[in-house]
């Protein structure tokens, strides 16, 4: 009788082992579960602003983004494009003859649209691609004059001052004059 009982506990023994094992096991599992479901946060990163969001962000494109938007342009230039930008600073409209940009907004669906038209070139042409060229095609239907002198690039006679500013739908360089489309 005393060999039962010692047989009897020691089931009894590997039965209580057995549940804790598989207590700790079920625990272990659940407890890995719930961590593999629990959603990690992420960062997503910063979308990209298109050319008039970028234009505005700037600070130094004001006047341009104002002849954008009278000559009604916002939404072409928002579109998917992909479009190159020759984009005047504000000092570049300052520098033209006193009153032209209150003409030009006057009627801005007439020559403003057209000159606005000459600063833009379909598809995205890189600062690197741009010094390969002698001439580029606007949306104007002209084309504008490239050159580059000792590493300094000229669109006609305006001077690229800042490159290659990545936008969603296309690329700005920034120029030093107001571009006039030949008559």
């Amino acid at each position: 009788m005393t060999q039962e009982l010692d047989c009897m506990r020691k089931g009894t023994l590997f039965l209580l082992l057995g549940l804790i094992f598989v207590g700790i096991m079920i625990a272990g599992c659940t407890t890995k579960s719930t961590q593999q479901t629990t959603p990690v946060p992420t960062t997503a990163a910063p979308q990209m602003k298109n050319i008039v969001e970028t234009a505005v962000a700037d600070g130094h494109f004001t006047t341009l983004v104002a002849a954008i938007q009278a000559a009604k342009l916002d939404g072409t230039l928002s579109g998917p494009g992909p479009f190159t930008v020759f984009a005047p600073t504000d000092d570049a409209f300052k520098n033209l003859p006193p009153g032209t940009v209150d003409t030009l907004l006057k009627d801005p669906q007439g020559q403003l649209k057209q000159i606005l038209l000459y600063h833009v070139v379909n598809g995205k042409v890189m600062a690197a691609d741009v010094v390969k060229l002698n001439s580029a095609k606007t949306l104007q239907g002209s084309n504008v004059n490239i050159t580059v002198t000792n590493g300094v690039v000229k669109i006609n006679d305006a001077t690229v001052k800042t490159t290659d500013i990545q936008t969603s739908n296309g690329v700005i360089h920034v120029i030093d004059k107001v571009l006039i489309p030949p008559k």
